[in-house]
């Protein structure tokens, strides 16, 4: 299922340097990405593999093994990637960058509402740290980088909880383009060197999002979505505009996108009221 485990070579560190847009993407080697993540270095177990069917089932798997709190999957390839409702999700070393992590938190699943949420407003802080300046939160879990034609979808999340008597486990799947991909999509797509002059090292981009996840993971742990609530909102890229809500194709409601509660409920006003809505099962679309 996993192919071509690396857990670190005898290699020189690098300097970080970034890459050009046509650069070959090198493999990410674990060593390579410690001093990148400094202090934090402990909190995370990086294993790299060339190919396994998709980071989060690999890491599932490693969970119930008893995998640690922190555990992380990055692979090259994913041969069944998959994102939210069951829609793959495709990678390669060359235009993207794709990982999954384990975080566990104590009491029931819960307390985790608003969790996929949270996860893109680190995502977005870690790739405003590199230089992005155009990156944006669509509910519930797509990240989109804004541009002169509109909205392009830049990452996707993906959030599989499970609980136990000891609390709740979160596998937190992360799928980044780097380069757009091509090819006909349900959306459109972006990648992060149309927002940046060069692409960074993945080494430091994986540890700026290991970082920012961390950070945001603890404050969500301590005050729920509500501690990070503000940042999503300032990010969000349909605040204010018309939009359709669909459920299994047919339309729900329709209204003004009024973002989002402390919950992470998505709030739309409608003609006759304001509709919270908390299922991610849901499509939204802007009219």
């Amino acid at each position: 299922m996993a192919t071509g485990s690396r857990r670190g070579a005898n290699l020189a560190l690098p300097e970080g340097p970034a890459l050009g847009h046509n650069s070959a993407m090198p493999t990410i080697d674990p060593v390579l990405v410690k001093p990148f993540l400094g202090p934090l270095s402990g909190r995370f177990d990086v294993d790299s593999l060339e190919e396994c069917d998709s980071t989060s089932s690999e890491l599932s798997r490693r969970a119930d093994r008893g995998a640690p709190s922190g555990t992380v999957v990055v692979a090259d390839r994913q041969s069944a990637g998959r994102g939210r409702r069951g829609r793959n999700w495709l990678s390669s070393p060359e235009g993207s960058l794709t990982f999954s992590l384990l975080w566990r938190f104590s009491g029931p699943a819960t307390r985790l509402t608003g969790l996929s949420l949270a996860v893109g407003v680190a995502v977005a802080q870690a790739l405003e740290e590199l230089g992005a300046a155009h990156v944006r939160l669509k509910w519930p879990n797509d990240v989109l980088l804004e541009r002169a034609e509109g909205f392009a979808k830049l990452a996707g999340i993906l959030v599989e909880l499970s609980s136990d008597r000891r609390g709740t486990q979160a596998v937190i799947g992360i799928g980044l383009n780097l380069l757009a991909p091509a090819g006909d999509l349900l959306m459109p797509a972006a990648g992060l060197a149309d927002d940046l002059p060069s692409l960074p090292d993945r080494h430091r981009l994986l540890a700026g999002l290991l970082g920012a996840l961390a950070d945001v993971l603890d404050r969500f742990d301590a005050g729920g979505f509500a501690a990070v609530q503000s940042e999503w909102q300032r990010r969000h890229a349909w605040q204010g505009r018309p939009v359709t809500i669909l459920q299994d194709e047919a339309v729900e409601c329709e209204g003004i996108c009024l973002g989002v509660d402390s919950d992470g409920a998505l709030l739309v006003e409608t003609a006759v009221c304001i509709k919270r809505i908390l299922s991610g099962d849901v499509s939204l679309r802007v009219r």
